[in-house]
C-alpha cells in the first residue's frame, strides 16, 4: 500500500491544455440561437483571435434549430462536430419509420423551427424537411466529423475510450459516451473537452473537460478558452 501511494506521489503532472492556436470551444446550443449569438459576440469580444469549434448538438429542444444551422455555417474558421442529435436527424433523414425516435428526443422542436406542424415520423415530414433545409446543409451535415485535434486537446461530443487513440475510436463512443471516460486516465497526454453531459458549471480535472450547461433547460450557453497561455471558462445567460 505505501508503494501505491509513493508512486501516486511520484506521478508526473499531466501538462496543461495546449493547443496549436487559439480555440473557443462551445457546449452545446440544442437550438437556442439567442445564447448562440451572445456568446458569439462574448468571445469576438475577449478572444477575437481564438477559432471557434463546436461541441456538436447544435439542434433539437430548444425553439431555433434552424437560425442556429444558419449562423453556425455561416461562421468563419469554424470548426463544428457532430453530436448524437445532429446523428439522429440524419438517421431520419435516411429512415423516418425506422428512427421516428429522434421526434421525442428534440426532433419535433427542429422540425417546428424549420415550419413543419405537426410533424410525424413518415416519409412525409422527412421530405418536408429535406425542402426546408437551405441547399447543402444535409451534405454539411453528414460530412461533420466525430473528434478534431489541436496540439494536446481533443475535442469531442460525448466522452471517449481512454485506452484508445482518438483516431481510431469506436464512433459511438465519440458520439454517446464511453463508461471509462473520465475515470480512467489517457496515457497520451492529450486533453478531452467534451459537452453531452450537462454539468452545473464548465469544470475541467484529469484530463477532461465538461462545457455541457444545458443550455436548452438551465438558459447557461458555456464555451471554454483555450490557448497558450492558459485555459478559462466563459457562459452567457442568467
Amino acid at each position: 500500500m505505501f508503494n501505491n501511494i509513493l508512486s501516486k506521489l511520484r506521478r508526473p503532472r499531466p501538462p496543461e491544455p495546449a493547443p496549436a492556436e487559439p480555440l473557443a470551444i462551445i457546449g452545446d446550443v440544442h437550438g437556442r440561437a439567442d445564447l448562440l449569438g451572445a456568446m458569439l459576440a462574448r468571445i469576438a469580444q475577449e478572444a477575437p483571435d481564438a477559432r471557434p469549434v463546436l461541441a456538436g448538438d447544435m439542434i433539437d429542444r430548444g425553439p431555433d434549430s434552424c437560425a442556429v444551422l444558419t449562423r453556425v455555417r455561416a461562421l468563419d474558421r469554424a470548426v463544428v462536430l457532430r453530436g448524437n442529435h445532429e446523428e439522429m436527424m440524419v438517421a431520419f433523414l435516411d429512415s423516418p419509420a425506422e428512427n421516428g425516435g429522434w421526434l421525442r428526443h428534440g426532433g419535433d422542436e427542429t422540425l417546428r423551427s424549420f415550419g413543419i406542424a405537426a410533424p410525424e415520423a413518415d416519409t412525409a415530414t422527412r421530405d418536408a424537411l429535406r425542402r426546408a433545409l437551405p441547399p447543402g446543409t444535409e451534405d454539411w451535415l453528414r460530412a461533420l466529423p466525430c473528434h478534431w485535434i489541436s496540439g494536446n486537446v481533443a475535442v469531442v461530443h460525448a466522452g471517449a475510450d481512454p485506452r484508445v487513440p482518438i483516431p481510431d475510436q469506436n464512433p459511438r463512443h465519440l458520439l454517446w459516451g464511453h463508461p471509462g471516460f473520465g475515470r480512467f486516465p489517457r496515457r497520451d497526454g492529450l486533453w478531452v473537452v467534451h459537452g453531452h453531459t450537462i454539468v452545473d458549471k464548465p469544470r475541467r480535472g484529469n484530463g477532461v473537460i465538461s462545457i455541457d450547461t444545458g443550455a436548452w433547460r438551465s438558459g447557461r450557453l458555456s464555451a471554454v478558452i483555450l490557448s497558450q497561455a492558459g485555459s478559462r471558462f466563459l457562459t452567457v445567460g442568467p
